[in-house]
């Protein structure tokens, strides 16, 4: 069952991650400049703080791995079971691995949370410019950070034993579309069939990109061993290999993995 959630300014503060609010300023955080700017961001998150800050959907379906797939199956009458096509590393680590994400995924049987979530916050029409941009960029931080809480309320919930009795040691990665271990924005499209993004008022454009630009999607890994990495650059074999398991011609492939292509 899908479910949804609508967070607070406020619910959604402690979860913003700092570190891309100063990468998106390109401030230093400890610099007097820093300080000047998160001040700002506080008093206008403060003023905020009962607004609806962030909706959000989630979803935790049965699936397994089968190669550098993702298998999830149908989870009920309206759907058909969905593969979603992976790219692995083609440099080792520096632990001897090339990483995919479906490495994570158990071949027999296992879960996988596939969430959406948006911030529709935007500043006044009489706005200054720079009371604008930081309205935008603190707009992307509370969708950041509903994912987050979204997915610390799904682990709390579904581990509420060990909660209760204080182990709450969690486990697990967040990977976004779009993102180093998935650069592949087609996949909006399959989570969009499965997760109907338009009812948090979600859209895409024809090449994958959500509309509000403050929203992010992507898939709940709880795997002990899970971690981000960036898949880097593949080859054209791999390029080919991905492109007949996405079933879209390599022409359209290409812009979407322009950015990886070797």
């Amino acid at each position: 069952m899908i479910q949804h959630f609508q967070y607070t300014v406020a619910e959604l503060v402690p979860f913003i991650d700092w570190v891309y609010f100063f990468h998106a300023w390109q401030v230093k955080e400890h610099t007097e400049q820093g300080a000047e700017l998160k001040a700002d961001a506080l008093r206008m998150l403060t003023s905020l703080a009962d607004n609806i800050g962030a909706k959000a959907l989630y979803w935790e379906v049965k699936a397994h791995s089968e190669e550098d797939n993702i298998i999830i199956e149908a989870p009920d009458s309206k759907h058909q079971t969905i593969v979603i096509p992976l790219l692995r590393q083609q440099k080792l680590g520096a632990d001897g691995y090339a990483l995919c994400l479906a490495d994570f995924i158990r071949p027999d049987k296992d879960t996988l949370g596939l969430f959406a979530t948006t911030c529709a916050l935007k500043a006044n029409a009489n706005a200054d410019p720079y009371e604008s941009l930081m309205m935008q960029t603190l707009a992307t931080r509370l969708a950041e950070a509903a994912a987050e809480k979204v997915d610390e309320d799904t682990w709390n919930k579904k581990n509420q034993n060990d909660v209760n009795k204080g182990k709450t040691d969690y486990k697990g990665i967040r990977p976004a579309v779009g993102y180093p271990s998935l650069p592949d924005l087609t996949i909006n499209f399959l989570l969009d069939k499965l997760l109907d993004m338009g009812n948090i008022g979600i859209t895409l454009t024809e090449n994958g990109a959500m509309a509000p630009p403050s929203s992010v999607s992507g898939l709940i890994i709880r795997h002990p061993s899970a971690r981000y990495f960036s898949i880097g650059t593949i080859s054209n074999e791999q390029f080919e290999d991905y492109t007949r398991r996405r079933g879209l011609p390599p022409q359209r492939m290409r812009q979407f993995l322009r950015a990886v292509l070797d």
